[in-house]
């Protein structure tokens, strides 16, 4: 449905009928059951949540969603300043970073970083990840079982990968480890997150005058270079390297994580994999969708006039977020969505977003989740829990969800 000028229906009254969305600690794959029912029930819902003033629409039918993070009418950059009602106590994404900016800011900062992310580099850093991950394998094989995942391959991993991405010095990955762990906390203080985020800037302002030096092949290199061209502030560099490194050193660790969960607790779907390994890429793509990766929901945007969405008037100044995990699961859309198929060939799934805002990084994180698998599949043939499925512990107080470590055997 593609929202459309809204001249219908006043809104309810503001407060009524607004759902309190505390944002529960889940584990393993169970999906959260507001979205859940809200998908089912009442598609454009107001919700409340943890931090922030007021209540914000809340849109999870897969259209809907797809329709809004498509349209300019629905703003990010309005958020700035604005104490939206969130999931974290501080704001995950600066002022004037891609995270909240619009096009033409966004089209301009989007275009230097998808620059960096093209083929031929991640076709590069494919070998380079290949290679981490025999070796890390091949530890954990030299070792013998039992071993921890997450520390043995899917939290090194990626950090290689950003390490390379960005060139950045080894000694200095447990401290932007330290620092994403607050940043991405929803259980922090605001002015601990404040702290950590001006750390960081230091960190990456202190880099950046080195590289202006010493340029190296690698994005920060290229960015700096675009920043003594005008093409890029301070502020913006330091925001563009941050998403980077979050998303390498959190997100990415956790779905290789959960995925790799996922498939161990699927025997049927694991078995079908390993009997036909040309199926791991439309695979990953399955997992992408059907895994719960994150808490609550992301970034809100701001209405820039009334629009009429999911049976719902949206109005001027009113902010609205979308949820992609319950798009993942919308019954309209996707058969028996809440069933792992590894076979489906249906819609494609929006775990990396839809429009303007979606990922620049998406076929890195594909790249690194299929080597991943695949190592494991080819290398581990009996790979299996070494702890009965409910003995995993899970990330508590964060963003984005995971395993805090994965005991396998094999």
């Amino acid at each position: 449905m593609t929202p459309s000028r809204a001249h219908g229906p006043a809104p309810a009254t503001a407060g009524a009928g607004v759902h309190d969305w505390p944002v529960d600690h889940l584990d393993a794959l169970e999906f959260d059951p507001l979205l859940h029912r809200l998908l089912r029930e009442e598609p454009a819902a107001r919700i409340r949540l943890r931090f922030g003033e007021g209540h914000a629409w809340l849109l999870t039918g897969y259209e809907d969603v797809k329709a809004v993070t498509a349209d300019p009418r629905f703003s990010r950059a309005l958020t700035v300043d604005r104490p939206v009602t969130s999931m974290t106590p501080h704001r995950l994404a600066p002022a004037g970073g891609i995270g909240r900016t619009d096009p033409p800011d966004h089209t301009r900062l989007r275009r230097l970083v998808a620059q960096a992310f093209h083929r031929k580099r991640v076709a590069e850093l494919r070998i380079g990840a290949q290679a981490s991950a025999d070796r890390l394998v091949g530890a954990m094989v030299r070792q013998g079982p039992p071993a921890e995942l997450t520390g043995s391959l899917t939290g090194p991993l990626p950090e290689r990968v950003v390490g390379t991405l960005l060139g950045l010095p080894p000694a200095d990955l447990p401290r932007l480890q330290q620092w994403r762990a607050v940043i991405l906390s929803s259980s922090r203080s605001p002015d601990e997150g404040n702290a950590v985020k001006a750390e960081i800037a230091r960190y990456f302002g202190e880099l950046a005058d080195h590289r202006l030096r010493h340029r190296g092949d690698d994005l920060f290199s290229e960015l700096v270079a675009a920043h003594a061209d005008g093409a890029l502030s301070r502020p913006e560099l330091v925001s563009l390297s941050v998403m980077v490194v979050l998303n390498a050193l959190d997100q990415v660790r956790n779905q290789t994580s959960t995925m790799v969960y996922t498939l161990l607790t699927h025997p049927g779907q694991l078995e079908r994999l390993r009997a036909e390994p040309a199926l791991l890429p439309a695979a990953v793509e399955e997992l992408l969708r059907f895994i719960p990766q994150r808490n609550g929901v992301g970034l809100p945007r701001i209405a820039t006039e009334d629009v009429a969405v999911a049976g719902a008037l949206i109005r001027a100044g009113e902010a609205v977020y979308v949820s992609y995990l319950a798009a993942n699961r919308d019954p309209r859309v996707f058969t028996d969505p809440d069933r792992l198929d590894l076979t489906r060939d249906e819609a494609p799934h929006l775990a990396f977003g839809h429009g303007a805002h979606y990922c620049v990084g998406a076929a890195l994180t594909r790249m690194q989740a299929q080597v991943v698998l695949g190592t494991l599949l080819r290398e581990l043939p009996g790979l299996r829990l070494a702890v009965p499925p409910e003995r995993v512990s899970w990330h508590r107080g964060t963003v984005n969800r995971g395993p805090e470590t994965l005991p396998v055997t094999w």
